[in-house]
């Protein structure tokens, strides 16, 4: 059970007690102490860009906090892939296609989805490992996606949708659109569909994502920045996107299957539990309501703050390749921004620097340089106070804290 900073160290000091884990920080005792436990709750409130968790026991809240889950996956191999297909397109030797012998998995998921229940189900395995025997908690949604589109839609209309009886979705938007550009409201006109958010930035073909554009006004000037349509699409137009939901609804299913022991609930619960708790809107607020408590004596001023941070980028996938090579590409030493290592230092190692909790970005300084580049917890680059312009902190002046791996942990008072 939890225990005071001075407690912990006298335990370590007199070796009647061991570490188990840094992040969060926990001590298990070498001696016995019966078989008495007490009863411990962990309250889960998923999501699609943040966990919120909360491990309660009886009216005491033992810990709290928040972890943000990663959102760059499908923005990295959207890059990886078009950096491999630009570098085959070289002169190079003949390489056999490979693009038709992939074959998936039963229950495949795409990485970006697949990155977060990994997560997901890690965080909440680590907590339960934790503790002695927890009533685990676990908040899901359930989202009615069709019905988020149309409020009004019943029976067939779930497998007709929105194109029914047209040749396909280009002609729909023209009929939706009166045949009419949207852009300066001109009809008998050589017509194109626009998507209002590119495909590049994350938008769909779905029809809500489409609009009718004349051939004027559809030029490669206007996509641009200060083009009329990227003007246009920035002041009236916003489309509503349902990721969150559909991740919501993947993960309910997975974590049937994971957890078939837990205690599932939903928001509609969560919510006036929490009120009648008098707690306000926050991801680990919510997690405490979860957990099933009934009332609240000891509540914690400060919670933990869990980011998970991408340790090395493959530099196999640079895009602008190293000339000149003497030696062959297998063989060659990278550049010297994907070290892991320098000077006593890892990436991603968490330091001080002007009592502030930082988490080393990376190196700078050529092979033997002492310069690190320092990141908070917000991702904001730490720069030395003497050097505005510089985004490098020598390693003389931080302190170091203590080794990371691919997650960054700190504790928000």
């Amino acid at each position: 059970m939890p225990c005071s900073t001075k407690k912990a160290k006298e335990l370590l000091r007199d070796k009647k007690a061991k570490i188990i884990c840094y992040n969060p920080f926990t001590i298990q005792l070498l001696y016995a102490t019966g078989e008495t436990i007490q009863d411990i709750n962990i309250g889960i409130d998923t999501g699609a860009k943040y966990i919120g968790i909360a491990v309660t026991s009886e009216d005491k809240v033992l810990a709290k906090g928040e972890i943000e889950l990663r959102d760059d996956i499908s923005d990295n191999i959207t890059s990886r892939s078009s950096l491999r297909r630009s570098r085959r397109n070289h002169k190079t030797r003949y390489r056999k296609a490979r693009w038709l012998n992939r074959k998936r998995k039963n229950g495949w998921l795409p990485p970006s989805v697949q990155s977060k229940i990994n997560a997901t189900f890690m965080w909440i395995d680590r907590f339960c490992s934790l503790v002695p025997n927890p009533k685990l908690s676990i908040e899901v949604g359930k989202f009615d996606i069709a019905k988020m589109i149309n409020p009004n839609i019943s029976g067939e209309e779930y497998q007709n949708g929105q194109c029914k009886d047209y040749y396909n979705i280009r002609y729909f938007v023209f009929d939706r659109d009166n045949y009419t550009c949207q852009v300066c409201k001109k009809k008998n006109k050589i017509l194109n569909t626009h998507h209002i958010i590119y495909k590049s930035c994350g938008g769909t073909n779905r029809a809500d994502n489409l609009i009718t554009v004349c051939t004027d006004c559809h030029i490669s000037e206007n996509h641009k920045e200060g083009g009329i349509l990227y003007k246009w699409m920035k002041e009236k137009k916003k489309v509503r996107r349902y990721k969150e939901a559909t991740f919501m609804n993947i993960v309910r299913k997975r974590i049937y299957q994971k957890y078939p022991e837990a205690r599932i609930t939903y928001g509609s619960e969560t919510t006036p539990k929490r009120k009648e708790l008098g707690l306000e809107k926050t991801h680990y607020n919510d997690a405490i309501a979860i957990s099933m408590i009934n009332n609240i004596k000891i509540y914690l001023s400060e919670y933990f703050y869990i980011k998970q941070f991408r340790k090395k980028k493959r530099s196999l996938h640079e895009s602008i390749p190293r000339k000149g090579r003497s030696k062959k590409n297998t063989q060659n030493i990278r550049n010297n921004k994907n070290v892991k290592y320098r000077n006593g230092f890892y990436l991603n190692d968490k330091v001080k620097y002007n009592n502030i909790d930082c988490w080393i970005y990376g190196f700078a300084g050529g092979d033997k340089g002492k310069e690190l580049v320092l990141r908070d917890i917000n991702g904001a680059i730490i720069k030395t106070p003497e050097r505005k312009s510089s985004v490098t902190v020598n390693n003389k002046n931080v302190q170091f804290v203590n080794h990371n791996n691919n997650w960054q942990y700190t504790i928000i008072k």
